[in-house]
């Protein structure tokens, strides 16, 4: 019984005018219906094909703004994976405890600038509290802080490996993580650049505002008293959908349905802390159930 009254994470007060407005319009409808002898009926049969038709359009772009989110979550997870695997790579490759922590605090600060990157927020004073604020000032003034992370931390393993301090294999193995951050990196580059076609926003858009204007005038005769309730659902289960699939396309912004980049630049914390034999900082816990 809560899930019908539970509003966190809901899309509800987002469509709440919507659904309310269209609730007065088809309450209007039916009262001149009673009144007047020249409101036009539509077809039901006819609205029913509207509707499939409609919903096939929602369904398509829906399916298309959960692949964007869940391949945002698994470049994300490829990263955390990324970070422990460098980690345990240095532990075998790099013996210098102190070597190994200068490369998994860049890290770290990779891992936050691209979540500034991509959240459009400066993430500057979390890298900071890795790399010094001189550092993080040095990388922030870069066009892509985050690549520049990546070549800080080339720049290293090219000098430890000068030093004698990594062997030739060690270099290449440390190098494949380092690629693979890359990779991952330029695929949340790809999907926060490159939004779904605006064209079916703006199609289906029209058309729920147009299957919810013609629905009563369809049941007027069928639905009875009822007539404002059924219009009311309808307009809930479009509206909604459209409403979910706007914050799904978008997997890396700040709403509630949104990917929590900062509860996961937390376990890569957790993860470089524990690696390097330093206190780790607490999990990020859950405000009114949702991750940051």
């Amino acid at each position: 019984m809560t899930l019908f009254v539970e509003m966190q994470g809901s899309i509800v007060p987002q469509i709440l005018s919507k659904i309310a407005g269209f609730t007065v319009f088809s309450s209007a409808i039916m009262a001149l219906d009673t009144r007047l002898v020249f409101i036009p009926h539509v077809s039901l049969t006819a609205m029913s094909v509207f509707g499939i038709a409609l919903s096939l359009f929602l369904g398509f772009r829906n399916n298309a703004a959960y692949d964007r989110w869940w391949e945002g979550r698994k470049l994300w997870g490829g990263i955390i994976a990324d970070v422990r695997n460098l980690a345990k790579t240095c532990e075998i490759f790099v013996p210098d405890i102190k070597d190994r922590k200068d490369i998994l605090d860049v890290v770290v600060a990779f891992a936050h600038f691209h979540r500034g990157m991509l959240r459009g927020v400066d993430a500057s004073k979390d890298a900071a509290n890795w790399i010094g604020v001189a550092n993080a000032a040095t990388l922030a003034g870069k066009s892509n802080s985050t690549d520049g992370a990546l070549r800080v931390i080339s720049e290293q393993i090219r000098h430890l490996h000068a030093q004698g301090a990594i062997n030739d294999f060690g270099q290449i193995s440390i190098g494949k993580i380092i690629t693979s951050l890359g990779l991952h990196q330029a695929g949340c580059e790809r999907i926060a650049t490159t939004p779904l076609p605006f064209v079916y926003s703006l199609l289906v858009r029209r058309t729920t505002y147009l299957y919810c204007l013609l629905l009563p005038f369809a049941l007027l005769e069928v639905a009875g008293p009822l007539l404002p309730f059924f219009v009311a659902v309808v307009a809930y289960v479009f509206f909604g959908l459209q409403a979910v699939t706007n914050e799904l396309e978008h997997p890396f912004r700040m709403v509630k349905n949104g990917l929590p980049l900062d509860a996961m630049c937390r376990v890569v914390e957790i993860s470089v802390s524990e690696a390097t034999d330093r206190e780790p900082p607490p999990a990020l816990s859950a405000t009114n159930h949702v991750l940051s």
